[in-house]
């Protein structure tokens, strides 16, 4: 049986403060490889979380800053890093999740399309332009950011691509649990692959508070593994064999035709 095993970080990231959310998240790595991971994912922004006035003051390029430290982190513990930050991008700044291989470092970047208006994150961020999906070892895998997941028409682009793993770092606050939870379902049966999210939790200076519940969805669109509303490490071992299973049982994806 064919498997990849998940280490989901469920951060309370620290608003504007990437000293100690950095090493948080480096305690976090290491023992994930010590739990024999392959994969690590964090939360939106697990830099410096929502602080957008100071995105600028944050940022660095995919080559260098805290971008080329969790590479350099990815290398020394043998883990696939994925998770989003700030990144300098021309004069602007971009919410990025970097695609980072122990091997090969920064493959590609995923820049967060849909940008949220009640945050106004339009003000302080540039939008991503594309989507993105990658070949890496456990199979072809899709990625998106928070908000991007009320928009399915970018899941579809991926499920057209046969993406068996989309990975979403997101930042969901309270009151919308319910939503983020019946999106993350109805992604994986529609698009019939793994979903999985990694979301923070704490509470920012304004009153946000952020819900937590990471997950693990499967391409039937069943639970495997669900998060509390307290920063937590789960670990977890999917089985990469059900998502041509479940594409068998039911060829929904060879009746698309649009």
């Amino acid at each position: 049986m064919a498997t990849l095993s998940v280490s989901l970080i469920q951060m309370d990231v620290k608003k504007g403060n990437p000293r100690v959310n950095w090493t948080t998240m480096q305690q976090y790595t290491q023992e994930a490889a010590q739990r024999g991971s392959e994969l690590v994912i964090l939360p939106e922004l697990w830099d410096a979380g929502c602080a957008y006035d100071k995105g600028k003051e944050i940022a660095s390029s995919l080559s260098g800053g805290l971008f080329a430290q969790v590479v350099a982190l990815a290398r020394q513990n043998n883990l696939h890093i994925f998770g989003s930050m700030y990144e300098k991008r021309g004069t602007g700044v971009c919410n990025t999740l970097a695609v980072i291989s122990p091997r090969s470092g920064v493959m590609g970047a995923y820049r967060k399309i849909h940008l949220f208006p009640p945050m106004n994150e339009e003000k302080w961020l540039m939008p991503g332009e594309a989507p993105l999906s990658a070949d890496l070892p456990w199979g072809r895998t899709g990625f998106a950011i928070c908000y991007d997941l009320r928009f399915p028409e970018l899941f579809r682009r991926y499920a057209s691509e046969r993406v068996d793993v989309v990975i979403v770092p997101a930042a969901w606050p309270h009151p919308r649990l319910e939503h983020y939870r019946t999106l993350m379902r109805a992604r994986a049966i529609e698009n019939q692959c793994y979903m999985i999210a990694v979301n923070r939790v704490g509470e920012d200076d304004d009153g946000t508070r952020y819900f937590g519940h990471s997950c693990v969805i499967d391409p039937w669109g069943e639970i495997v593994v669900e998060a509390g509303e307290t920063e937590a490490h789960l670990s977890v071992k999917i089985d990469l064999d059900m998502i041509q299973r479940v594409r068998r049982e039911l060829p929904a994806l060879e009746g698309m035709r649009l």
